[in-house]
């Protein structure tokens, strides 16, 4: 698969991992050791071995779980300059689902089942149908703040957009936490469908950020998000 450049983006669901030391915790229950950084051409091979055994995979399972759904997935990557260690699934203007993964990830990712798991793991926002879900929140969460703004007396419009907006990203974020999770067990399954080991694919959140259980937080604490592999693994 070539390179092609992040182009037609309308709304995306972002997963924005950035390396740092490991937490306690996760020392715990880390059970392998992370292999040196691979060469570039290495890591190029495996994010193309991925693609071609995760995109049918995830297009299958698309399709048996939403028929009127678009499931025809183009994962791209994004090669702009000075891009963070991410991977996101979006949609273009057609409503196509895109996933895309920026070159610092594609080189981050020690082996294939991390990058495979990964791509199910977007793949998986899409067949949850987790953007639609997080707009209608956002939408829920504007009127119920803006309008709340209004009936405590607020008569400056300025004063209520504001609240509305306010209210749109609580919205949006409310949920958020569910739907990683979400796109954690689904993108096991996914994995494994596809030939990879997810719990080996799950290391790579030892390289990432703990959120914690911060409020407010888009992502749930990266021993709650491993227990969730574990769990599905357990029962394939």
């Amino acid at each position: 698969m070539r390179f092609l450049t992040l182009g037609l983006i309308l709304t995306l669901a972002a997963c924005t991992p950035v390396m740092v030391d490991k937490p306690d915790e996760a020392r715990v229950m880390q059970t392998t050791v992370a292999p040196a950084k691979l060469a570039q051409r290495q890591a190029i091979e495996n994010f193309n071995f991925a693609v071609a055994r995760i995109e049918p995979v995830a297009e299958r399972l698309c399709r048996q779980r939403n028929p009127s759904q678009n499931c025809d997935f183009q994962i791209i990557v994004d090669d702009r300059p000075n891009q963070p260690v991410n991977a996101y699934q979006t949609l273009d203007r057609n409503g196509r689902p895109i996933i895309a993964f920026t070159v610092p990830l594609i080189e981050d990712a020690r082996n294939r089942d991390e990058i495979a798991f990964v791509m199910a793991h977007e793949a998986a926002h899409h067949i949850e149908g987790h953007i639609a879900r997080q707009q209608a929140n956002a939408q829920i969460g504007a009127v119920l703040i803006g309008g709340l703004a209004g009936a405590l007396g607020a008569n400056d419009q300025s004063t209520i957009d504001l609240a509305t907006r306010i209210g749109a990203g609580v919205g949006a974020r409310s949920y958020s936490k569910d739907f990683e999770l979400e796109a954690d067990a689904l993108g096991a399954r996914i994995a494994a469908a596809a030939g990879f080991d997810p719990l080996n694919g799950a290391q790579f959140f030892f390289r990432v950020p703990d959120p914690g259980d911060r409020f407010l937080g888009t992502h749930p604490a990266n021993a709650d998000r491993l227990r969730t592999v574990q769990r599905v693994a357990a029962g394939l």
